[in-house]
C-alpha cells in the first residue's frame, strides 16, 4: 500500500471521528437508563467501593474511580498494592464486555463470597458476570470477538470500553448533582503529587 496523502489522513480520520459518533448516537437508543437509577443507591449506600476490569475496560474502571473518590467515595482498584479486602457493606463495579473474563469473575465471586454487593456492566445480561451480579447494566455494544461490523466497524471492544467512559461520567455527573459539592471542593480531593 502506498504512503497515504495529507488530505487522506484527514479523510480517513474524519470519517473514523463520524463512525465511532454514530455508533454512540445508536447505542444511546438501546441503553436503559432505569438500570442506571438503579444502581444510584447502592453506590452511595457502600461503605467502599471496588472496581475492576481488564485491558482498556480496566482502565475505564480506574477512571471511574479516580471520579468517585473526587465525589468523596472510598474507592479503590482491585489489584492495585493499597486495596484492602472487601467485605459486607461494600460493593464491587465489574466491567466485561464478555461477561466471560476469568479474572473479573473471580473477583465477582469473591465479593458475593463476602457479602459485598455487585454490579456488572457487560454486553451480554446471560453472561457469567452478569449471573453473578446483583444489578445488570447492558452496554449493547459489540463483544470483541464479533469482527462482522454488524454492531460496530471498530476493531475488538472499542465501543464497549468507550461506552464504559461515557456512562460512568453521565453516572458520576448525576451522583455529583444530587451530592451538590461544589467544583472547588472536588478538586481539594484532586492529586497533588503530579
Amino acid at each position: 500500500m502506498k504512503e497515504p496523502t495529507k488530505e487522506e489522513l484527514k479523510l480517513w480520520n474524519e470519517h473514523a471521528m463520524d463512525a465511532i459518533l454514530k455508533e454512540h448516537l445508536e447505542l444511546v437508543k438501546h441503553v436503559d437508563f432505569k438500570t442506571f437509577a438503579s444502581i444510584v443507591s447502592p453506590i452511595k449506600k457502600a461503605n467502599a467501593i471496588f472496581f475492576m476490569g481488564m485491558g482498556r475496560s480496566g482502565l475505564m474502571m480506574k477512571a471511574a474511580a479516580m471520579r468517585l473518590m473526587h465525589l468523596g467515595f472510598e474507592a479503590y482498584v482491585v489489584g492495585e498494592t493499597t486495596t484492602p479486602a472487601i467485605g459486607k457493606g461494600d460493593l464491587l463495579i465489574a466491567g466485561s464486555g464478555s461477561g466471560t473474563t476469568t479474572s473479573v469473575l473471580r473477583a465477582a465471586e469473591t465479593a458475593k463470597k463476602e457479602k459485598a454487593t455487585v454490579i456488572a456492566f457487560t454486553t451480554d445480561e446471560e453472561s457469567p458476570l452478569a449471573k453473578k451480579a446483583d444489578y445488570i447494566v447492558v452496554l449493547p455494544a459489540a463483544k470483541k470477538q464479533q469482527h462482522q461490523n454488524t454492531v460496530s466497524e471498530q476493531y475488538a471492544g472499542s465501543l464497549f470500553e468507550q461506552a464504559l467512559l461515557l456512562y460512568f461520567d453521565a453516572l458520576i455527573q448525576t451522583l455529583w448533582k444530587i451530592d451538590g459539592s461544589t467544583a472547588e471542593t472536588l478538586y481539594e480531593r484532586h492529586a497533588n503529587m503530579e
